[in-house]
């Protein structure tokens, strides 16, 4: 059932236009959509190593910028956007809390969850809300989210042959991490 699946996005990954479909994805999950870029990245660097460098700049571009819309809409828009995104993901209660020591702690918060599975778009959005300083968030945000996507293409650049040939003999344990790993994020969010 996978096997399909898979060979698709392979094959959608070394479309012309799938650098513009990982810099949307990028951008949107930076501020409100639950679906992290690496799923596009690494299908995207698993067919093309030749551009690994290129993919993970992409996607820290736009990255970033998606983190600057989820820090406006925290510093313009947090009662009618921003306030309803968290209280999906069942963050609301915590919001008064989580405000007044955010900024204290603001640098380390977006540096874990730029590089961790951690949903980054709800510290955008808090980032914002509690108006932490842009400079320092656009730094921290470069930082953390270089760090993430260059350290995947790094490592897919370098064992990108063994890693393709693990995922598509082991494709449903892959996809069984995979699956752990986002919906262990989520949970960390809304439980922790």
């Amino acid at each position: 059932m996978l096997r399909p699946l898979y060979d698709r996005t392979m094959a959608l990954a070394d479309h012309p236009r799938a650098l513009w479909w990982l810099a949307a994805v990028a951008f949107i999950e930076s501020s409100v959509f639950p679906i992290p870029p690496d799923v596009l990245m690494i299908p995207m660097i698993l067919a093309r190593p030749s551009r690994a460098w290129l993919i993970a700049l992409v996607a820290l571009v736009a990255s970033v910028a998606g983190g600057l819309l989820g820090y406006a809409i925290g510093a313009f828009f947090y009662d009618s956007v921003g306030q309803p995104v968290l209280e999906a993901m069942g963050k609301a209660d915590k919001m008064a809390e989580f405000n007044t020591r955010f900024n204290d702690f603001g640098f380390w918060a977006v540096l874990i969850a730029g590089v961790t599975p951690f949903p980054y778009k709800v510290i955008t959005i808090m980032s914002g809300w509690t108006g932490m300083p842009i400079l320092t968030f656009v730094a921290t945000s470069i930082l953390a989210r270089a760090l993430r996507f260059f350290l995947v293409a790094g490592l897919l650049w370098q064992f990108g042959a063994p890693v393709r040939n693990f995922i598509e003999k082991r494709l449903g344990l892959v996809f069984t991490v995979f699956c752990l790993l986002l919906f262990g994020g989520f949970f960390a969010l809304r439980y922790l």
